[in-house]
């Protein structure tokens, strides 16, 4: 067992580090540092679907003040790229730690959270989908690239990832899944193409309900695009043949200027952040236009390496009956 485990550990250092190294190539990243935690009420940190609770906790030396573990690095990337100066059409890269404690248990989810964070500096005439679409085929060709080189050196994983990406949006899906529920509509589409990029996901669709949520201060999810449907951000998902369904990669987009981040925290009645230090920033063009996401580091070990539970290619807390579970399935957990 401990050579298996000591196994996957240097096929983790493998794959995290030559993916990470071919993803700054492709989009001009310079690796950075990043927090684990930041202040309580400045609206830096990211608030997901909009109801999981953070870890929150006091700090003495600030007078008590609370700090909260970062949830992702989606709105301190934006801040991070001002504050470096970072040109147009070059970005950022840093590793996120996270603990989300409202995640459940499955063999994808996990409490602890580590995925690369990263932030690209865009013009404002480039807040358009054919720019999303552009860096979505540098990422994806990454993917391929990481793969191949996971194959070469362990010959017993062959790749799979087809040659080309395909996207469809979020009401696309719909149209052609009208009774299937937002999960299945991705499986049979994951499943179709192998690789997928589903366009517009927290905007409204025509039944009435959104795909998926996301928050409404990072994401741009109600612009119109040029396909003649709103949404400039989207999810990158994979076919998982071990697990036989849609496994999520990354979740990405071209990030909110002033008039959809009003339009966004309207709709879904939360105007009173417009208060907060990170969106007054936004609301007075303080901040660079720019284009980012995040790319689950254990989810892409776990596809690359064939892996049939997460806890195989990260050290996390599970409870008693998973373990027990996966000694009897052979899974090795870290």
């Amino acid at each position: 067992m401990y050579s298996k485990m000591l196994k996957t550990e240097e096929a983790l250092q493998f794959i995290k580090e030559r993916f990470s190294t071919e993803l700054s190539k492709q989009l001009s990243l310079t690796k950075i540092s990043s927090p684990i935690a930041v202040l309580d009420g400045t609206g830096i940190n990211d608030d997901l679907n909009g109801v999981e609770r953070t870890v929150k906790f006091p700090v003495k030396a600030l007078q008590e003040k609370s700090a909260v573990i970062v949830n992702s690095l989606a709105k301190w990337k934006r801040l991070r790229l001002k504050e470096l100066g970072i040109k147009s059409g070059e970005g950022i890269l840093t590793d996120m730690k996270a603990i989300r404690p409202d995640e459940d248990f499955t063999p994808i989810h996990s409490i602890y959270v580590d995925q690369w964070d990263w932030e690209k500096h865009i013009e404002t005439e480039e807040r358009t989908l054919s720019v999303l679409k552009a860096n979505v085929r540098q990422i994806y060709e990454t993917l391929r690239i990481t793969e191949i080189a996971v194959s070469m050196k362990y010959p017993e994983i062959k790749p799979i990832l087809p040659e080309e990406i395909t996207f469809i949006h979020t009401e696309e899906l719909l149209q052609r899944f009208p009774t299937r529920s937002a999960k299945v509509r991705e499986k049979e589409i994951a499943k179709e193409h192998g690789a997928v990029f589903i366009i517009g996901i927290g905007g409204k669709l025509s039944s009435g309900e959104i795909h998926d949520g996301r928050a409404p201060d990072y994401d741009d999810w109600s612009s119109e695009n040029s396909d003649g449907f709103t949404g400039l951000n989207g999810d990158i998902i994979v076919w998982n043949p071990v697990l036989e369904s849609e496994f999520e990669i990354s979740s990405m987009g071209i990030r909110v200027d002033k008039t959809t981040l009003l339009k966004q925290l309207k709709g879904k009645d939360l105007l009173e952040r417009t208060k907060l230090q990170f969106h007054q920033l936004i609301l007075n063009d303080q901040l660079t236009q720019s284009i980012g996401g995040g790319i689950g580091q254990s989810r892409l070990c776990m596809f690359m390496l064939r892996k049939k539970h997460i806890g195989e290619v990260q050290v996390s807390v599970w409870p008693d009956t998973v373990r027990q579970q996966s000694i009897e399935e052979g899974i090795c957990l870290l």
